[in-house]
């Protein structure tokens, strides 16, 4: 049994080292657990009430992100999707810019401004150079701090977002994750849906808007992160001259509830397609606990197996995995499509009994994790995965210099602490299943 496994992690680990994202920091360790190596060119300090995270860099590409923190903790089912409406709308003019003369603005500087709502925050940010940073900022700030929200334009992004919410139904893969969210997460915030939903976006008025602006646009619901080669003296000049105007408020980031253990269920949404759509979510930690480095290598781990079980030995689907979600409150998703959903589920059991009952050398770990490292440093390559990396340790472990910790925790991981992780939390799974509901056994559900 040993050497069965042994085997499975050996002619997992490339596929499955992919699947461990580098974005998310490392569990918590002792102050005598330190740093690996020593980040020279970051450092943090505070303009103007808003704290920042600067790391240098030596090509003129400049990313700043603006985080705008709390995410969908800050709504309500009635208020979903006002923040990223709010945001989007900004495109449509702001108080300096008519909608035309902005976009031939940003056109001319060939820089682009993200917007991008998530659960644990909305991220607002730029793209540019250091030769366009000036007036990008300038169309950027006015975006957020004054877009004109002219009822025409309003009803237009509305009806944008409604046409996405409603296609959610027709895409499989999206009503199953939407499905998903709102069954695992009942009675918590990632209940919520980012985007809202087709009941709170159409409710959304220019009132909706200006309450939101004039409530929850605050500095201390904000963290900028900037990577790129602007000096300290301009960036704190920018920051004051604008986004520093702002209230201060009194927002104070916390780490999210976890979730109660419920037992294993199942949710059948009926529909006639070609294959049946299966996800099955398990609870995790908090992102700043021990485990979490743990659980993404045995995440890592069964997502190997199960490909190698599902599809390359019994070719039952084309996709099989076990994912690790990168949230504050992590948790983890086995996914499968399948015309024998029964079938992949007995295997799935099985790939997760035999993680929870033998304990893997740990000496077996060291190619999987050892080619996770390397594809950690190319991910974190670009400038835009640097600050979202640096965001979260700062976010999650409460300092930007817990990143630096992240290869030494996943190399302390050991064969122990998998099969430890594995009995914790791959037990009690949520299942949602978008297909035909007589090819699946709720019995067989359950019993995970």
């Amino acid at each position: 049994m040993r050497a069965t496994v042994l085997m499975l992690v050996l002619l997992a680990s490339s596929a499955a080292a992919q699947r461990i994202n580098p974005s998310l920091p490392a569990a918590q360790r002792p102050a005598s657990a330190l740093p690996t190596r020593v980040d020279t060119s970051t450092t943090s300090y505070t303009i103007s009430g808003i704290p920042v995270i600067h790391r240098a860099g030596a090509a003129n590409l400049v990313v700043i992100n603006l985080y705008l923190l709390g995410g969908v903790r800050n709504a309500t089912p009635e208020t979903a999707g006002v923040e990223p409406m709010y945001l989007a709308v900004s495109e449509q003019g702001t108080a300096r810019y008519p909608k035309d003369a902005l976009r031939r603005a940003m056109a001319r500087s060939g820089s682009a401004i993200a917007l991008d709502a998530n659960d644990d925050w909305t991220l607002f940010g730029i793209r540019t150079t250091t030769e366009e940073l000036d007036s990008v900022w300038t169309i950027f700030t006015d975006r957020l701090m004054h877009p004109r929200l002219e009822p025409v334009e309003i009803d237009f992004v509305r009806n944008q977002m409604l046409s996405a919410l409603r296609q959610l139904n027709e895409s499989p893969d999206a009503l199953l994750a939407r499905v998903t969210d709102s069954v695992v997460f009942r009675g918590h915030p990632y209940a919520l849906a980012p985007a809202g939903s087709e009941a709170s976006v159409s409710a959304i008025t220019r009132e909706s808007l200006l309450q939101w602006k004039q409530q929850a646009l605050v500095k201390s619901r904000f963290l900028l992160v900037v990577v790129g080669n602007v000096p300290r003296a301009k960036l704190e000049r920018m920051v004051t001259a604008s986004l520093g105007q702002l209230p201060q408020g009194a927002y104070a980031w916390t780490m999210p509830d976890t979730l109660p253990t419920r037992p294993s269920s199942l949710t059948v949404v009926p529909r006639t397609l070609p294959t049946n759509y299966v996800n099955g979510i398990f609870r995790g930690p908090r992102a700043n606990e021990p485990d979490a480095a743990a659980l993404r290598v045995a995440s890592a781990v069964l997502s190997g197996q199960l490909f190698s079980e599902i599809r390359s030995r019994n070719n039952l689907t084309y996709t099989a995995a076990a994912d690790f979600r990168d949230q504050a409150l992590i948790s983890g998703k086995l996914f499968v499509t399948t015309t024998l959903p029964d079938s992949a589920l007995k295997l799935m059991r099985d790939q997760i009994r035999l993680l929870q009952d033998v304990n893997i050398p740990t000496r077996a770990l060291a190619p999987l994790i050892q080619q996770f490292l390397t594809e950690f440093f190319l991910d974190n390559e670009t400038s835009t995965a640097q600050a979202d990396f640096l965001a979260r340790a700062q976010l999650y472990d409460g300092d930007w210099r817990a990143a630096d910790r992240f290869m030494a925790d996943l190399r302390d991981v050991t064969g122990e602490d998998v099969r430890r992780v594995a009995r914790r939390y791959l037990r009690n799974i949520q299942w949602v299943y978008v297909g035909d509901p007589a090819r699946i056994t709720r019995r067989l559900a359950e019993s995970f």
